[in-house]
């Protein structure tokens, strides 16, 4: 079930910038936080934006997805064919890239990477592609599951991650799957940030340039700072899987519920 999680909010939204963050008129932005492998809360918030969008039709939007497709859930291979798909969002998507991504594609060039990878999830993704993880899980057979990895990886879902971007900036708003270093331009930010960043993005209260929209740390509910807005709500584990939806002066909120 997906439901409205808190009120639009209005001009002033973000209390203590100095204006309110906007979009130009007539586009709508909806930003879906972290997936990790969870097709099901996918398929479900992919059919209440294009539910959203026949209500309430607009004349520019766009969908980003903050990165993290992979692991940790049951259905990493379902989630990156349907993103595959674009044409079945109802509206351009782009796909950022998050550092879960990064090991995976590591883990397609060298077999050892799945000594650190499997420790993120990573056996949970191959396992969602058919390959036997019983000697990986004990920390052997790296060679053999990467070949058969290999084997039953398609082509689409490496073209798919080696297209996805560091970050994108829209008006009033950057997003990006990790956050920013502070006192670096946002034009300067290192590929390392962007993926990884904790406590130096989190624990500093000044101004980005522009409100940083972001996942990768886990949250009860959508945190809405003034200089920030976190919306991975550890999809994975919780089954709240949620998309801001940012339009004009306003927000809102769009959150699965298992």
């Amino acid at each position: 079930m997906l439901t409205g999680d808190g009120a639009t909010r209005g001009p002033g939204a973000y209390p203590g910038t100095q204006r309110a963050r906007r979009l130009r008129p007539g586009l709508r932005i909806y930003c879906i936080g972290d997936i990790h492998g969870r097709s099901d809360l996918l398929a479900q918030m992919r059919a209440t934006i294009a539910a959203d969008l026949r209500v309430r039709p607009c004349p520019e939007k766009l969908i980003i997805c903050l990165g993290d497709y992979v692991d940790r859930g049951p259905d990493s291979a379902g989630v990156l064919e349907a993103l595959s798909d674009a044409s079945a969002f109802g509206a351009p998507l782009l796909l950022l890239r998050g550092n879960h991504e990064v090991m995976l594609m590591a883990f397609l060039r060298d077999p050892l990477e799945l000594g650190s990878w499997r420790r993120f999830g990573g056996l949970e993704t191959l396992a969602s592609y058919g390959v036997s993880v019983n000697e990986a899980a004990l920390g052997r057979g790296y060679e053999e599951a990467h070949q058969t990895f290999l084997a039953r990886f398609p082509a689409r879902h490496r073209l798919l991650l080696e297209r996805l971007e560091l970050s994108v900036s829209v008006d009033d708003y950057f997003f990006t799957h990790a956050g920013v270093r502070p006192g670096v331009a946002l034009e300067s930010q290192s590929e390392r940030d962007l993926l990884w960043i904790r406590h130096d993005f989190l624990d500093h209260g000044g101004d980005f340039g522009k409100i940083v929209v972001h996942g990768h740390t886990p949250v009860a509910s959508a945190d809405v700072q003034t200089n920030r807005i976190n919306i991975d709500t550890g999809a994975f584990a919780t089954g709240r899987l949620t998309c801001l939806v940012l339009e004009g002066e306003s927000h809102h909120f769009l959150t699965t519920h298992m």
